[in-house]
């Protein structure tokens, strides 16, 4: 983040052993990105088998309270991050559009499994092929359910995104593919 510097540090780096304490230098965007970083709170928000995994990833041996997101918020106005996990099916799009639109800003989003990043196997009609179609998604995790550990690297991709300054989707950082899916504002056709 910063860089320490001690008073009484020689050329090779060893400071002297007098007990003085270094002095933090950083700015204060570094110190913003760190506590949003630090501070991502998600909103419980699960829709079918991933929602298993996604409980999974609050247990013992993942353990996401070691970022700070070990309590899942019940209300959107307490979340800044939704995992959107499972399918979603055309009557719960608009209701996971106007969750994310209740949620402050920055806010952020995952895609969690093949069915919220794709549609999955499930290529119907009652089913939107990719939630990205309704809501800006920040990261995508893949897998038909991903494990606990891949939505945990997928929080840390999120974490390093933050941590690099970068907008949220909801700021026009999302890719959709040309062709595939057209933004409609969460409106569908």
């Amino acid at each position: 983040m910063g860089l320490i510097q001690r008073p009484n540090d020689d050329a090779s780096g060893a400071a002297s052993g007098n007990g003085e304490q270094g002095v933090l230098l950083t700015t204060v965007k570094q110190a913003v990105r760190l506590a949003q970083k630090h501070s991502v709170w998600p909103l419980t928000f699960g829709l079918a088998c991933c929602a298993i995994e996604m409980m999974a990833s609050a247990m013992g041996r993942t353990d996401i309270a070691r970022f700070g997101m070990e309590v899942f918020r019940p209300s959107p106005r307490q979340a800044d991050l939704m995992i959107v996990a499972g399918r979603v099916s055309l009557k719960m799009a608009p209701v996971i559009q106007r969750l994310y639109e209740q949620m402050p800003e920055p806010r952020w989003a995952i895609a969690m499994g093949a069915c919220a990043s794709c549609g999955g196997p499930f290529d119907d009609y009652a089913i939107v092929q990719g939630v990205d179609c309704y809501i800006p998604v920040d990261v995508y995790v893949p897998g038909c359910p991903p494990r606990p550990e891949m939505l945990l690297n997928g929080i840390l991709m999120l974490h390093e995104k933050i941590a690099r300054g970068e907008s949220p989707a909801s700021e026009g950082g999302i890719y959709v593919p040309e062709g595939d899916y057209e933004w409609t504002g969460g409106k569908p056709e």
